[in-house]
């Protein structure tokens, strides 16, 4: 731990939380680099506290002036009164640590830094965002930056930031929390929230997480009662495990979190030593855990504002069937075409099936799902109160979404008016969402107002609403099953970057229920005739040693050996073909192996992550696995149902289900390799990466076999 860590921690209480109210919540508040001058950082601050109506002191500092807007200024950070709870730093590089230093001095609660130039910029911006982190901690003082924007406490109206964003008016019980590393980005975010009305509790921008960072702030809105939802904008996890905890502790509160993490690394990859390594990289990694902890990842900055706004709008979480209600029969057809790509489940409906709704509609519009109410709802507007009442009541159907035309804002306002007189009779406690179809088409803003006040949420298109559902009915119906996790951990293994060999592994794992060939490791080739006739014809020789973890690319395999004058001419070419492409090489010895049976080949693999922790990788394999790309990344404490459930998510899952008259295979005795491998990694943190390619898996009843195992470390 460093000194800047070692400082830090004495701030935290003993469930590591930063004590953040004298940051969020400031009685005063301290501008060193206050100003008058318009766009400078320090007058942008003071502008927007008093346009919020901040109610606490205000203490300017600036060494050439003695009065700004009326207020009195200070010279220096120690001509300020003693205990102010929040200081604002918007002045240049090079006084941030002795403003540091004075504030420390002055024991004030909180600094908010703004200025940039520290790890972003070299060794010595890093040497001094860690001596800011250790004065600071040291003070017993929060510091959120440097290089970030600030913040904004919209319940208490509390502006800390140079940014001016449009006035909130939208309140609630409900509100959605902001944290970002990104301060632009989170201030795009918290606009557009503004702009649709969906009521904030504030807005953090964490920048360099010199000593606070984002899980800190997550922790403290947990604990918020006006928060319901945090909606995160992160590029780097710099405590991984500690935002799993705190991602956990938030769904355990009933708090979602909402997360767009940029960047999909390729640096996993390039140092990969396996198959495993080389397709699970940073990025997919880190997806499968913060989603296990609970988290919904997202893909951009849109889809963020929309879910964002589907969690806090709707009183339960969309989960089931999605049902559509549109008013073009080509829309529907494009909106099928949408739900087939992102994997949104529109449960199909017909007239045989949907009694009420085909009730409610005219004899000429079949039941379908979208539906198509054509233009009959602007001469029977009470069309689209008893569609939506007749897709409510149906057990199929969880969210629905009401995709209107607004070719101008009368025959809008028609549509509105219906959809809203039946939200209002319905009551119900299923979301309904009302998306959009055109471009600049015309609606009153009251229509929009009043959908809002009724929590229906309204989005901009119709395909960011489908788009929007499909992520978080995903995530509804996630299994949140765990496999029980008692293994111990594999003993006997040698140091960190060391390779087990391949008769070790298999040693080593077959132990722990893994099933492979019967085996033998020889040094000579009459023991190797000797093995061979011991396991019987016909068999494998593969060379063995730590330095030769791809033996084929040595000429380290030969296969189909079927009596014992080809085991011995199999020993000689062996011997010829490593002494060519390795002849430095010692080997431990050759392992004779049982050739197996012909099956369906797979690949399953596992890599613990120095930071985020285990992840088990399945898909289909063989030479061709990197080519194909048919893998899921699965979490390492799935239960045997929940991994079958994700095998028969590959694209090439039909083959494993008696595709074309073929028989069905045996994939529950793959899933039954995938958990014990799960077992094994996450019972073994020194395991780096495992790799297990080909694994064959034969007809249902006559189980799967891993043909080839390496361990990494």
């Amino acid at each position: 731990m460093s000194d800047a860590e070692i400082a830090g921690s004495t701030l935290r209480d003993v469930a590591g939380r930063l004590p953040l109210d004298r940051l969020l919540r400031p009685r005063s508040v301290a501008i060193i680099g206050a100003s008058d001058k318009p766009g400078a950082l320090g007058a942008s601050v003071l502008a927007n506290l008093e346009r919020q109506g901040f109610s606490g002191a205000i203490h300017l500092v600036n060494p050439k002036r003695t009065e700004i807007r009326g207020r009195a200024c200070v010279a220096s950070v120690d001509d300020l009164p003693e205990g102010v709870d929040a200081a604002v730093l918007a002045i240049p590089r090079a006084g941030v640590l002795d403003a540091i230093r004075g504030l420390a001095r002055r024991k004030a609660g909180a600094v908010v830094i703004f200025t940039a130039g520290f790890a972003e910029d070299g060794p010595q911006g890093l040497a001094d965002q860690q001596e800011i982190a250790r004065i600071a901690g040291n003070a017993r003082m929060v510091v959120e930056g440097p290089n970030c924007l600030g913040l904004v406490n919209f319940c208490d109206r509390v502006s800390l930031t140079f940014i001016e964003l449009p006035e909130a008016h939208a309140e609630g019980p409900r509100r959605v929390g902001i944290v970002s590393q990104s301060g632009a980005m989170a201030a795009v975010l918290a606009t557009t929230m503004i702009t649709r009305e969906v009521p904030l509790s504030c807005y953090v921008s964490t920048g360099n997480e010199a000593a606070s960072g984002v899980e800190d702030y997550v922790a403290h809105l947990i604990a918020d009662p006006d928060t319901w939802v945090i909606a995160m904008i992160v590029e780097h996890f710099r405590k991984p495990a500690r935002f799993l905890a705190v991602a956990r502790a938030a769904r355990a509160a009933g708090k979602q979190v909402v997360l767009l993490h940029p960047g999909r690394s390729a640096a996993g990859a390039a140092s990969a030593a396996t198959h495993t390594g080389a397709m699970a990289g940073d990025h997919a990694v880190m997806r499968i855990h913060v989603e296990r902890a609970g988290v919904i990842l997202v893909d951009s900055l849109e889809e963020l504002g929309d879910v964002a706004e589907i969690a806090v709008r709707c009183t339960t979480l969309p989960a089931g069937g999605t049902g559509v209600i549109a008013e073009s029969g080509a829309f529907k057809a494009m909106m099928l075409d949408l739900a087939e790509a992102i994997d949104l489940d529109l449960p199909p409906l017909t007239d045989a099936d949907s009694p009420a709704l085909r009730a409610a509609l005219p004899d000429f519009v079949p039941v379908s799902n979208p539906l198509d109410v054509t233009a009959q709802g602007l001469v029977d507007s009470g069309l689209y109160g008893r569609t939506l009442a007749a897709l409510l009541a149906d057990d199929r159907i969880g969210p629905v979404v009401v995709m209107l035309i607004h070719t101008d804002a009368r025959t809008s306002h028609i549509k509105f008016a219906a959809v809203l007189d039946a939200l209002r009779d319905l009551r119900t406690a299923k979301p309904v969402l009302v998306a959009r179809v055109d471009e600049g088409g015309g609606v009153l803003a009251e229509d929009i107002t009043a959908l809002r006040a009724l929590n229906v949420p309204y989005l901009p298109t119709a395909e960011r609403a489908l788009r929007a559902l499909a992520r978080v009915t995903a995530f509804s119906a996630r299994d949140d099953s765990v496999a029980a996790m008692d293994a111990a951990p594999l003993e006997g293994l040698p140091g960190a970057g060391c390779i087990v060999p391949e008769y070790r592994s298999k040693a080593l794992l077959g132990e722990r229920g893994i099933a492979f060939p019967q085996f033998a490791l020889v040094k000579t080739a009459d023991e190797a005739v000797e093995a061979a006739e011991r396991l019987g014809y016909p068999v494998v020789l593969k060379a063995q040693a730590a330095a030769l973890p791809h033996k084929s690319d040595a000429g380290g395999v030969i296969v189909g050996l079927a009596d014992a004058g080809a085991v011995a001419e199999g020993w000689a070419r062996l011997a010829a073909n490593i002494a060519v492409a390795r002849p430095d090489l010692t080997l431990d010895g050759v392992l004779v192996e049982a050739m197996a049976e012909r099956g369906i080949e797979l690949i399953v693999g596992a890599r613990n992550d120095p930071d985020w922790g285990p992840v088990i990788l399945v898909g289909f394999g063989g030479v061709a696995t990197e080519l194909l790309h048919d893998v899921q990344l699965l979490a390492a404490d799935l239960t045997r149902e929940a991994i079958v459930a994700a095998l028969r998510t590959l694209r090439m899952a039909p083959l494993l289900d008696g595709f074309r008259g073929a028989p069905n295979m045996d994939i529950g005795a793959v899933a039954d390799i995938v958990a014990a491998l799960g077992r094994v990694v996450a019972a073994t943190p020194a395991i780096r990466e495992v790799d297990l390619n080909p694994v064959i898996v034969y007809p249902q009843g006559q189980g799967a076999i891993a043909l080839d195992a390496l361990i990494t470390l």
